[in-house]
């Protein structure tokens, strides 16, 4: 293999340097994934290191299955290297070791977020902790001092004169406690165990350092001090580790990243080789010039300039609307004009600081009937009744989990009441045995007589599935569970939110199909611990126009990009602190390297946020941006492109933009611009316009039925006011709206 010819010389250079620590600060879209792929094929084909002894590390489960994917196909015995996230390789390492880790059996339960919040929830209730900022900064302080490798004990020495630190101190060991009754550990607790696994037992760390000689970590920015502590620890024999990161990207502070681990690993590995990766496949050069424009302003950083060999491009252009409905508008028309020219929907999307921008832009979706993904809604396996079914596999493999056990006591519905739960939670505490050991051995109890003929059926259902369970297959087991339970046939399929939930079933019962047939002798454990890792990058099905916020697109990238929101107190949040500042930057350096191709920014001179309307000032990385060069607030809607750049760019004639002042707000922030369209470009929709009259009746996909109760006049897409029965009003461009009248 001609590594010389498959990689640019930066990454060659980087690729060769086996030995010893090396450092990659790798610019956005410098194929860093490349580079990682091909040391690794080097490692093998050229030192002869063995498969087996070589540990990448990365961040997303969608990463780590690409990575994998790539290294089978070019390396023989590829398959063996382990390519794995933190959290999948620091459960797998504590599932192997289990006998040394005190407190848990090795069939303890991964809690997902949404189990740490009920364990929580009863935790607080418990304890008559009622204060809801309480409850948060609590949560918030357990992660803090995992996040940071910290005890419990250093952790209040430093806050000791908190005035809650006596109940907070209690709080903690009695949420540890419950874990470890529960036999479960929640996210951080399998990166700290491991960590003391492998920092208080010498034999345990030299046998998976004798197993794994040669390490490296992707996206090295966003790793926590644990996370470092472990990764520094395991390299400490061979020092044969690479790390790749970019500072320039790091922009998860708020949930325990730490930048300075980048520096850190040049103090703790003072011979380190740094090389970096400045040149840019993904971006044109218009695009890469507004990113390096803005990223030069932060201090904390690593020196680099990206630079590409792409074409020059469109210009990035900048817009600022009037209201938020109006900044919508002109995103959803250009979306169309996007989509009509070739650009597939999901090679664009709307990226925002904020979720609390997302509403808007999801309305003017489904109003024009465009194909749209939310990434931040509810993740496929954290719905109600994912997390439902999966509690069932929990509690027959771990019957020490009162999480799970409690969720499917009424699931279906068999009349056993919250009162009645609440009786069985106090036998539980009274006895210091599982939930589930309290309805296995009901007859021994004083209960009512009607709760007991309840138990019997639950018990009996139980005995059931757990004599079973060894003799299916995976996926013919939980058919067999699911018709034992009745769970699909509680569904009123009559009912649409009942009929996607029993589709939703339907799409787990894949979804188990699927993992079994990948991973040969795979358990029921296996299959929990690999869908409670996923991801929300995970569930993507791409296939509409992708809205998310900046963190969600991390790591993605696409044909056209929108940045909206970009105001001061949104985009960036309005913060004094320096550092929070540069990581506001980051993220809107971010933002704008997810685009290949066309980027546009826009704002808003009002916007109704948090329960009210609002002047908007521009935000600060406009101006570093220089997309706007007047320092004066509300100016006249002016933007610094000239909308004859973008007409050329982006296959629009004209636009009609509001000016003015504040006071032609309420008069115009509800109306829809009056585009026109580049016919040679985009063809309209075929309607028959005669029928355009008030009280036309009319039906739309989503909306149903409707009646025409307004009709703008002169415009030239024939924008009208619709009253849907149950819906409301909507204002629609009937050339863009999948909308056909009814006779």
């Amino acid at each position: 293999m001609d590594y010389k010819t498959l990689l640019n010389d930066e990454q060659y250079n980087a690729a060769v340097c086996t030995e010893g620590p090396v450092l990659v600060s790798a610019g956005a879209g410098s194929g860093k994934t490349r580079l990682l792929t091909y040391r690794i094929a080097y490692l093998i084909t050229e030192c002869n290191v063995p498969a087996q002894n070589i540990l990448a590390i990365t961040f997303t489960n969608k990463a780590a299955n690409e990575m994998k994917e790539r290294i089978r196909k070019i390396v023989p015995d590829g398959e063996l290297v382990l390519v794995s996230t933190f959290h999948s390789f620091c459960a797998r390492m504590l599932r192997a070791y289990s006998s040394f880790i005190p407190n848990y059996k090795e069939n303890f339960t991964i809690y997902s977020e949404t189990d740490t919040n009920k364990l929580l929830k009863d935790i607080f209730k418990q304890m008559n902790i009622l204060d809801e900022n309480t409850k948060d900064e609590f949560k918030h302080n357990i992660s803090i001092i995992k996040n940071n490798n910290m005890s419990i004990e250093e952790y209040v020495k430093i806050f000791k004169y908190d005035r809650k630190i006596v109940e907070f101190e209690r709080f903690y060991h009695t949420y540890q406690s419950e874990l470890i009754k529960n036999n479960a550990m929640d996210f951080d607790d399998l990166l700290i165990n491991f960590f003391n696994l492998i920092n208080t037992n010498q034999d345990v760390l030299d046998s998976i350092q004798n197993k794994f000689t040669y390490f490296s970590v992707d996206e090295f920015q966003d790793t926590n001090k644990i996370q470092y502590d472990i990764i520094k620890l395991l390299a400490s024999k061979t020092r044969n580790i690479l790390i790749v990161g970019d500072e320039d990207q790091s922009i998860y502070g708020w949930r325990g990243a730490n930048i300075e681990n980048i520096f850190n690993f040049t103090k703790d590995f003072p011979d380190a080789k740094i090389f970096k990766l400045e040149q840019n496949y993904r971006s044109t050069k218009k695009i890469l010039d507004r990113a390096n424009l803005i990223i030069k302003n932060n201090r904390n950083r690593l020196e680099k300039k990206l630079y590409t060999q792409n074409e020059d491009g469109a210009d990035v252009f900048y817009y600022q609307a009037m209201s938020e409905s109006d900044e919508a508008d002109f995103v959803i028309q250009s979306i169309i004009r996007m989509h009509e020219s070739g650009v597939p929907y999901n090679e664009m999307a709307i990226l925002m600081r904020l979720n609390a921008l997302s509403r808007t832009f999801e309305e003017k979706m489904l109003n024009y009937g465009i194909p749209h993904v939310m990434y931040n809604g509810i993740k496929f396996f954290e719905r109600a009744e994912i997390k439902s079914v999966l509690a069932y596999l929990t509690s027959i493999v771990n019957p020490n989990d009162d999480i799970s056990f409690a969720r499917i006591i009424n699931f279906p519905r068999r009349g056993i009441g919250e009162t009645s739960i609440e009786k069985l939670y106090e036998i539980s505490a009274k006895r210091h045995v599982p939930l589930k050991e309290v309805v296995m051995n009901y007859e021994n109890e004083i209960l009512p007589t009607a709760l007991k003929d309840k138990l019997r059926d639950l018990k009996a259902l139980f005995l059931d599935l757990q004599d079973n369970i060894d003799k299916l297959d995976m996926y013919d087991f939980i058919t067999y569970m699911l018709e034992k339970t009745n769970i699909l046939k509680s569904y009123d399929l009559d009912n649409e939110q009942d009929y996607e939930r029993y589709l939703n079933i339907n799409s787990l019962v894949n979804s188990i199909q699927e993992f079994e047939e990948a991973n040969q002798n795979a358990t029921i454990i296996d299959y929990l611990q690999s869908v409670t890792l996923s991801t929300a990058m995970d569930s993507d099905d791409g296939k509409g126009v992708v809205i998310a916020t900046v963190h969600g697109a991390k790591g993605l990238e696409f044909d056209t990009v929108y940045i909206v929101g970009c105001e001061e107190k949104i985009f960036p949040i309005s913060r004094e602190n320096s550092d929070d500042i540069e990581e506001e930057r980051r993220l809107m350096y971010v933002a704008i390297t997810r685009a290949k191709k066309n980027l546009i920014i826009t704002s808003s001179s009002s916007r109704y946020l948090y329960g009210k309307r609002e002047y908007s000032v521009k935000s600060r990385f406009l101006y570093e941006l220089d997309l706007v060069r007047d320092r004066q607030i509300n100016s006249g809607y002016k933007t610094y492109n000239n909308y004859n750049n973008f007409n050329n760019q982006y296959g629009s004639k004209n636009y009609n933009q509001y000016g003015g002042n504040m006071n032609n707000l309420e008069t115009n922030q509800n109306k829809s611009f009056n585009y026109t369209f580049n016919k040679n470009t985009i063809e309209k929709k075929s309607v028959d316009f005669s029928k355009i009259k008030l009280g036309a009746k009319v039906s739309h996909p989503k909306f149903g039925t409707g009646e025409i109760t307004e009709i703008t006049p002169n415009s030239s897409n024939h924008c009208v006011k619709i009253k849907f029965e149950g819906v409301g009003e909507k204002m629609l461009s009937l050339d863009y709206a999948p909308i056909e009248f009814v006779d």
